[in-house]
C-alpha cells in the first residue's frame, strides 16, 4: 500500500498530464488508493482489471521486444524470491525462531535426561540399592555412580571426592557407611564399564542442558527482555513457541494469552458446558503459585494482561530494554499484595510514565556507549594508519640510506674534484683581477693549451698502437 519512488516516476513520465481523462487499472486496492491520494489519477481494481492483468502476464514475453518466455519465467521466479525475502524481513540480533527451537530442545532434553537417569538408577541399583535413598537428584546420582564404580573399593581416601560431588559431609559419610553394609549384589567389571559410560553420557547431556539454558536466557534478553523480566525466560519462551512467533504473541488479546496452552481443556469445557480453564502456560510462573486459591483466576487474568503489554513493547520497540518488564513485574507484585493485605496499588499511568523516563535514560546511555565505541574505533583506525605511514616512511628512508651508501665513493670523488676546482678558482680570479691580460695573449695561451692537449692525445694513441702490436706479436709466437 506504499507508493514507491520508481513507480511514482514511471506514472508521472508515462501518463498524460490531463488526469481526468485517465483511468488506471491497479491490482492492489491499497496501492490504488495511494496513487489517487498522491498523484490524483483515478484507479479501478477488480473485475475487468484482473482479467487484463492476467492476459498481460500470460503474453508478456510477446508484448516486450527481446524478451523470451524462459527469461520471463526466470524474472517471475526472482520476483517471487525477492518478495518472500522482503516479507520475511528479520534482524539477526532479534530472531525468535532460535528461541522456539531452543525451548523445544530444552523440553525434549528434560524428558530424555529424566528417562536416562531412571535407567541408571535401576541399573546401578542392583549393585548399590542404598544410594537411591541417600541421593535424590538425578545428575548427582549419575556422577556418584561414575565415581564410585564398585562399592567394595570405597574407602576413607575417597571421602573427599564424595564430598565434592554431594557438597555435604554428612551425606558423603552416609554413602561410605552404606557401601560397607550394602545388600546389593556383586557386579562384573564389564557391567560396571557399561554403567559408567552410560552415566557419563547422562552427565554430558545434563551439562549441555545447562549451556542451552544459558543460551536461551541470553537470547530472551535480546529478543524479549520485558517479557522475560516479567514472567521469566522459560515461561516467556514457551509462550512465544506456542504462539508461533513474538509477533503472533503480540497480536493476541490478553484473554487468549491467559489460556494459551490449555486449548483442549477450553474446548472440552465449552463442549460439556463446564467451567473454562483459568490459565494455561502462565500457570508455571511464580505469581500464580504464590496467590491464594480464590485469587488464582484474578491474578492469572491480570498477569496475562501485563504479558500482552510486555510482548507488544518487545515486538515493536526499536531498542530492546527490560525497564518496562521490571515495572510490570512490580505492578503484579503490588496486585498480589493488594489481594492479600488490601493495600491499594499504584495507577498504571504513573508506573508507565516512570518506565518511559527510565527507558529514555537507558536509550541515551546506550547511544553514548555506541558513540564512545565508534570514537575508539576511529582512534584505533587513525593510529593504525599512522603506524602504517610511519613504517612506510622508515622503509623508504632505509632504501635511500642503502642507495646513498652505494653512491658515497662516487660522491666523495666528485666532492674532492669540486674542492680542488674551488681552491684553484680564487687563485685564478685573483690573478685575473691583479693583472688583466690582453686579448692577443689570451688567444695565444688558449692555442698553446689546445696544442698541448692534442700532443698528449697523439702520445696516448701511439702507446695504444704499440700495445696492440706487442699483443699481436705474442699471439703469433704462441701460434
Amino acid at each position: 500500500g506504499i507508493l514507491h519512488e520508481d513507480l511514482r516516476l514511471l506514472l508521472e513520465t508515462s501518463l498524460p498530464a490531463k488526469k481526468k481523462k485517465v483511468l488506471l487499472g491497479v491490482g492492489d486496492p491499497k496501492i490504488g488508493a495511494a496513487i489517487l491520494e498522491e498523484l490524483g489519477y483515478q484507479c479501478q481494481t477488480g473485475g475487468v482489471v484482473a482479467e487484463i492483468m492476467r492476459g498481460i502476464r500470460l503474453h508478456f514475453h510477446a508484448l516486450v521486444k527481446g524478451l523470451t518466455a524462459q527469461s520471463a519465467s526466470k524474472a517471475q521466479l526472482g520476483l517471487g524470491h525477492s518478495y518472500s525475502r522482503a516479507k520475511v524481513k528479520f534482524n539477526v540480533n532479534r530472531v525468535d525462531n532460535m528461541i522456539i527451537q531452543s525451548i523445544s530442545l530444552l523440553d525434549q532434553l528434560d524428558k530424555d535426561i529424566n528417562t536416562f537417569s531412571m535407567r541408571v538408577r535401576e541399573w546401578y541399583g542392583y549393585h548399590f540399592p542404598e544410594l537411591i535413598r541417600i541421593v535424590s537428584d538425578n545428575y548427582t546420582y549419575c556422577r556418584l555412580a561414575k565415581f564410585i564404580g564398585n562399592r567394595k573399593e570405597l574407602s576413607e581416601e575417597s571421602l573427599e571426592g564424595l564430598e565434592e560431588i554431594v557438597m555435604d559431609g554428612a551425606k558423603a559419610q552416609a554413602i561410605l557407611e552404606a557401601s560397607r553394609s550394602s545388600m546389593g549384589m556383586d557386579i562384573s567389571p564389564l557391567d560396571l564399564i557399561n554403567i559408567e559410560s552410560f552415566s557419563s553420557r547422562v552427565i554430558s547431556l545434563s551439562e549441555y542442558r545447562k549451556g542451552l539454558q544459558e543460551y536461551l536466557r541470553s537470547k530472551m534478553s535480546q529478543v524479549a527482555p520485558s517479557l522475560s523480566a516479567l514472567i521469566g525466560e522459560v515461561v516467556g519462551a514457551r509462550l512465544i513457541s506456542h504462539a508461533g512467533s513474538l509477533t503472533n504473541l503480540a497480536k493476541y488479546p490478553a484473554s487468549t494469552v491467559q489460556i494459551l496452552g490449555a486449548e483442549k481443556a477450553l474446548f472440552r469445557a465449552l463442549k460439556t458446558r463446564g467451567n473454562t480453564p483459568k490459565y494455561g502456560l502462565i500457570f508455571h510462573s511464580t505469581f500464580i503459585g504464590r496467590a491464594a486459591a480464590k485469587n488464582k483466576g484474578r491474578i492469572s487474568r491480570y498477569l496475562a494482561n501485563k504479558c500482552t503489554i510486555a510482548s507488544r513493547i518487545d515486538c515493536f520497540s526499536e531498542v530492546p530494554t527490560s525497564v518496562f518488564g521490571d515495572k510490570l513485574r512490580e505492578q503484579v507484585e503490588e496486585r498480589l499484595a493488594f489481594y492479600e493485605t488490601g493495600e491499594p496499588p499504584r495507577k498504571n499511568l504513573e508506573v508507565m510514565k516512570e518506565a518511559v523516563m527510565e527507558a529514555n535514560e537507558v536509550v541515551a546511555e546506550l547511544k553514548r556507549r555506541r558513540e564512545k565505541k565508534e570514537k575508539k574505533k576511529k582512534k584505533r583506525e587513525k593510529q593504525r594508519l599512522e603506524a602504517l605511514a610511519a613504517a612506510a616512511e622508515e622503509m623508504e628512508n632505509s632504501v635511500m640510506e642503502t642507495e646513498e651508501n652505494h653512491m658515497e665513493p662516487k660522491k666523495k670523488r666528485k666532492k674532492q674534484q669540486q674542492e680542488v676546482e674551488t681552491a684553484s678558482e680564487p687563485e685564478q680570479n685573483g690573478l685575473e683581477e691583479e693583472e688583466p691580460l690582453p686579448k692577443k695573449k689570451r688567444k695565444l695561451m688558449v692555442e698553446a693549451a689546445q696544442e698541448e692537449e692534442e700532443e698528449e692525445e697523439e702520445e696516448k694513441e701511439k702507446k695504444k698502437k704499440k700495445k696492440k702490436k706487442k699483443e699481436k706479436a705474442k699471439d703469433s709466437e704462441e701460434d
